[in-house]
């Protein structure tokens, strides 16, 4: 049997249907006490001791960065997160313990179902309803972001596939409610409200210069440009396809251009039924949708691979709903073993369709990424 291929070199031939001797690992999200049981199942070294899971900010960032690089190796995760240093105003925090994010939104943890969840619970653009109040709202900049670091990064990382971003960046529809308001942005979708659309464009350009002087400084090492926007619920689009093209689409495509230009993939994050998107997101030029909800309504993933096959790549595919909190690890290595199967010459980078959550047994995390892991 052949050795191992490294990460990298995975990751590059899942993407052009290559043949790879597994599907690479999704990067890996979960919530605060999921990550503190996953450390001590797999007895990763913590000379200061675990984290308190209920400690304000706790979360996977909250452990050494030797700690949680034993972690992603134990486990065999072949992603590896680079990107600038925030150097701005420091983060204001709250006698509550809620703090204020460089957006000037308001968060707070909030227990629920024996785990605590990261809320918005101060909503600043929604006291805005002008675009004169709008003008001296205090947008983060690039000052505020030092890229020095991200050369080292990709060196260190070499052997991994690199990825940049994540689920918040651009995020028009989710992201700005956090500051907005969730029915007041739906609300300003339909009626293509000016205040609304003008933070649109502030958040665009923020993020595209972002990811611009990100490729800049990795001098084409970075291999995946990540974005977000959660286009779905569990029946189908949360906007029509059309309005999403006209208010949004024209951004997608330049910051997926970019990326292109530099030599990296295109990933974005989406819950729910995204279906009806998909031809229009090939169009875009995305390269990979993530996640997969098999829960939610036409996400069949059988139905997927026989429409889109070779057109887009499909990533996180074992449900936070339903397979991994509720099957046992048998029944989680049977579906991997079908899914890898079914893209046996590529196209699927596996894992959880979402953040893992409190409800999923650690053995069947374990038993996940076994199966992933395992070399035909």
């Amino acid at each position: 049997m052949a050795p191992p291929i490294k990460s990298k070199e995975r990751f590059r031939r899942a993407c052009t249907y290559a043949s790879p001797d597994r599907p690479p690992i999704t990067p890996l999200s979960a919530q605060p006490m999921v990550w503190e049981r996953l450390y001590r199942f797999y007895e990763i070294p913590m000379p200061g001791g675990y984290p308190a899971p209920d400690a304000p900010g706790f979360n996977f960032g909250g452990f050494s960065e030797e700690a949680r690089e034993t972690f992603l190796r134990r486990v065999g995760a072949d992603f590896r997160g680079v990107g600038p240093q925030y150097v701005g105003p420091p983060e204001k925090i709250n006698e509550d313990g809620s703090w204020v994010d460089m957006w000037g939104t308001t968060y707070k943890w909030i227990p629920f179902h024996d785990s605590y969840y990261e809320t918005a619970v101060g909503h600043p653009l929604a006291e805005i309803g002008s675009l004169e109040k709008l003008e001296d709202y205090p947008f983060p900049t690039m000052d505020w972001f030092d890229f020095s670091a991200i050369p080292e990064q990709c060196r260190r990382y070499a052997d991994y596939a690199l990825i940049s971003g994540g689920p918040g960046c651009m995020d028009f529809i989710n992201g700005i409610s956090f500051g907005r308001g969730v029915e007041r942005v739906l609300m300003d979708i339909a009626e293509e409200d000016p205040v609304y659309l003008h933070i649109v464009e502030k958040r665009f350009d923020f993020f595209y210069a972002q990811v611009k002087m990100t490729l800049e400084a990795a001098q084409g090492a970075l291999d995946v440009v990540y974005v977000g926007e959660d286009l779905g619920t569990q029946l189908g689009p949360i906007i029509s396809p059309s309005a999403f093209e006209k208010l949004f689409g024209r951004y997608y495509r330049k910051i997926f251009a970019l990326a292109h230009e530099y030599g990296a993939n295109t990933m974005m994050h989406s819950c729910g039924s995204v279906r009806k998107f998909i031809p229009m997101l090939i169009d875009m030029g995305l390269d990979i949708l993530d996640v997969v909800h098999v829960d939610a309504k036409d996400m069949d993933l059988a139905g997927l691979h026989r429409d889109f096959y070779g057109k887009i790549m499909f990533s996180g595919t074992l449900s936070v709903q339903s397979l991994l909190p509720h099957a046992t690890p048998t029944q989680i290595r049977e579906t991997i073993r079908n899914e890898r199967k079914l893209f046996h010459d590529g196209g699927l980078i596996l894992g959880p369709t979402n953040v893992m959550q409190v409800d999923m047994p650690t053995e069947n995390f374990d038993a996940m990424v076994r199966a992933i892991t395992e070399i035909d």
